[in-house]
């Protein structure tokens, strides 16, 4: 096994309200050729997987958040584009039924940007042609579990904290040859690395969630983009005793598509009280 390993330098989130509110191939392998620098250094790799989207341009993305709350497991899907030069996205989330299956929920469309995400159709007693605006420096998960969806470049930016890495195997993922890698990632570290605008998300992940430690699945292509990347988060439940383990998978393709986001303007952002469904 290739091993590296570097020194480590709530209440309940949205997400929880949410979803209250809406009721391969394995093996070892060693350190890799001149020619075959994705299978060299796993740490140092995954810190590149960030810049490695930067230089694909976009993508389009599929997520899912899993998540076990009241003794019920619950899954958020969600699918849309991200361009990472600007950083900025667009996903339409589905929320679960109701524990009774009874109610159909509407779509949340989110718009994602550096310091900030707006939710359409987030909460009631919002008007239907009104934005909600969340600061994700101000929330204590960083935006990493609060809309039901991680940001797949916040997502990214998480591996800059990489600390041990273990590259698995080889595998595919919708139908695309990559390298798996399995390893542990700082918060702390990795918002000390990140871009500007999750810096201060990530930095207040590292203080929200139960521990700072990030353990992940990352699979990447042979140009070291990630087409697939699951975390593993921890918060505690401000109502319960104990903490609320959240799995979040992302899966990145179609790179290169065109991307079109328009941030509310100022007028179309509701400023009143949000009620729970």
């Amino acid at each position: 096994m290739v091993t590296r390993r570097h020194s480590r330098t709530g209440a309940v989130l949205v997400a929880a309200g949410l979803i209250v509110g809406a009721s391969g191939v394995t093996g070892c392998a060693g350190r890799g050729t001149a020619d075959d620098p994705l299978a060299s250094d796993p740490v140092d790799l995954l810190h590149r997987a960030a810049p490695a989207l930067v230089r694909a341009g976009s993508s389009k993305a599929r997520t899912e958040m899993e998540m076990a709350t009241g003794g019920t497991r619950v899954t958020i899907h969600g699918e849309g584009v991200y361009d990472y030069g600007k950083q900025l996205g667009r996903l339409k989330v589905l929320l679960p039924h109701d524990p009774a299956g009874r109610s159909e929920h509407r779509p949340i469309t989110e718009l994602l940007a550096p310091g900030a995400l707006f939710m359409k159709n987030r909460g009631a007693g919002v008007p239907a042609d009104k934005w909600v605006r969340v600061d994700t420096g101000t929330l204590s998960d960083g935006n990493l579990v609060t809309g039901g969806a991680t940001d797949p470049f916040a997502a990214a930016e998480v591996l800059r904290g990489t600390r041990t890495a273990t590259y698995v195997g080889e595998t595919e993922v919708d139908g695309t040859r990559v390298r798996h890698y399995r390893g542990t990632a700082d918060l702390t570290t990795a918002s000390r690395a990140a871009s500007e605008g999750n810096r201060a998300p990530l930095r207040a992940a590292a203080k929200g969630f139960a521990t700072a430690s990030v353990p992940f699945d990352a699979y990447l292509d042979d140009e070291g983009r990630i087409r697939k990347v699951r975390h593993r988060f921890s918060f505690v439940n401000g109502s319960q005793q104990g903490t609320v383990a959240v799995a979040s998978t992302t899966l990145l393709y179609d790179f290169g598509v065109p991307v079109s986001v328009r941030l509310p303007r100022p007028e179309d952002i509701y400023a009143g009280k949000i009620a729970e469904e």
